[in-house]
């Protein structure tokens, strides 16, 4: 018979190809689920801001949209604490699902919010409500998905794979920001605090459905877990928990990892939320703060997908000494070169070389914390030193007018990114090596080395 003349499909290599179906789509699901999950916590910071006058009334100041934001950073170590037990007891992928659902849920909730002139007061109410409730479900997907993802990578491929999911908060930070800009220009800026905004919200509660779809079809737990758990089934006696993480056995690490993450976020809310809102002081107009912070995000995203697998070639330790003291260092010098100068072309370059030197040491974080605790309790510990650390970073707007009050707008930004420069370095430098030769092991193997050698 003669051959068919079609072309053959090659299928293309995954982000880790030696892994099966189930494995690919989980790190798929990881990567995409975390950019979506970014899509609905980054919306308040963008998308809200040139609707807020009409959204919560003219006597709406950058503290409310503040507020708002933190109501969803201090429902997030709730959501992680709930979730990531439940996760470790039934698993990851189940876990996800309900999360998805939530979070699609909160999200369609404040599209569908009537605006100041029909509720008034209770506007703003309803919408941090839902931002809080919304922050738990958030929660809940990251908490699961991504030990998920790195339970299912390769040893070598973690931080790699690690590095690609984290950069998907930059990438969605840009998205909102392009996509506002378009629409401004497009609708204008009355359509646009009117109804325009809304639809942001609207396909965020929309992709979020997209990846509920994804997870029910084609994802499911890593062989590791499946292992853990018949072997947990047999051992009698309590059962690890958030008690014995924080407090017990696991504290050491837990607290090590809690403090370099309160570093990252106390960077983070200085260098997107804060640069965010003092842009305007500057001079840039509602379609050019905006277009600032995409273009930065971009750089960021672009910079931290290739830090998670440097920290491999580095080793994680080394990785967070010498990115910390650049931030400390770095960071300072940049933010006030962007304020000295106060023009649109300084700030289109500085804030984009601030982000990349402040906070692409993200890039690691899913690996690390997922390799300092075993499975029993992975995702317990990952979710609460993750999302715990925001609380007092996220209080930024109760402690940081008092300061700019007395010493001036700036000097207090500096300081603090100064601060959560340092204590990235200082808390990693208190953590192991974990060079390549560390973690050439799955994660149980690589969290049970850790004991040993913690003796």
């Amino acid at each position: 018979m003669p051959q068919s003349s079609a072309p053959t499909r090659t299928r293309r290599p995954g982000l880790v190809p030696d892994l099966p179906a189930d494995g690919q789509a989980a790190v798929r699901g990881g990567v995409w689920g975390n950019y979506v999950d970014q899509l609905n916590i980054f919306l308040p910071v963008t998308a809200l801001a040139p609707a807020l006058a009409a959204i919560a009334g003219p006597h709406a100041t950058a503290t409310t949209a503040a507020i708002i934001v933190m109501a969803t950073l201090i429902g997030r170590p709730l959501g992680a604490m709930i979730f990531g037990r439940v996760s470790d007891r039934i698993g990851r992928t189940a876990t996800t699902k309900v999360a998805i659902a939530g979070t699609a849920t909160c999200t369609l909730a404040i599209a569908l919010t009537p605006t100041h002139e029909w509720l008034g007061a209770a506007t703003i109410g309803l919408i941090i409500a839902f931002r809080f409730l919304g922050g738990i479900f958030l929660a809940g997907e990251y908490t699961s998905a991504i030990p998920l993802a790195m339970e299912w990578s390769t040893p070598r491929r973690r931080g790699l794979v690690s590095g690609r999911i984290m950069s998907m908060a930059p990438w969605a930070q840009a998205t909102i920001a392009f996509v506002t800009v378009g629409q401004l220009a497009v609708f204008g800026a009355a359509a646009y605090a009117s109804w325009g905004w809304r639809l942001s919200f609207l396909a965020g509660a929309g992709a979020s459905v997209g990846m509920l779809i994804y997870y029910s079809r084609r994802v499911a737990d890593a062989p590791l877990y499946h292992r853990n758990k018949a072997v947990a089934a047999g051992v009698t006696g309590p059962k690890p928990g958030l008690r014995s993480v924080m407090f017990g056995r696991w504290a050491g690490q837990f607290w090590q990892v809690f403090g370099l993450m309160s570093g990252l976020w106390i960077a983070t809310n200085m260098v997107v939320i804060g640069v965010t809102q003092r842009l305007p002081s500057l001079g840039l107009d509602a379609r050019q703060v905006p277009l600032v912070m995409g273009v930065a995000s971009v750089a960021q995203a672009l910079v931290m997908a290739r830090t998670g697998h440097l920290s491999t070639l580095t080793g994680r330790r080394r990785f967070f000494i010498v990115g910390g003291l650049v931030a400390a260092i770095g960071g300072p010098l940049v933010f006030l070169g962007i304020v000295t100068i106060g023009t649109f072309a300084a700030a289109l370059v500085g804030v984009a070389l601030l982000q990349v030197l402040t906070v692409t040491q993200y890039g690691p974080v899913g690996a690390y914390i997922n390799e300092r605790f075993p499975t029993s309790i992975r995702a317990t510990a990952y979710g609460t030193a993750y999302s715990l650390s925001i609380v007092l970073p996220a209080l930024y707007p109760f402690y940081l007018p008092p300061l700019q009050a007395q010493f001036g707008p700036d000097a207090p930004v500096l300081v603090l990114i100064a601060l959560g420069g340092l204590l990235v370095a200082g808390c990693g430098a208190l953590g192991p090596r974990l060079s390549p030769a560390d973690i050439d092991a799955d994660l149980e193997t690589v969290a049970a080395r850790q004991e040993v050698a913690r003796g």
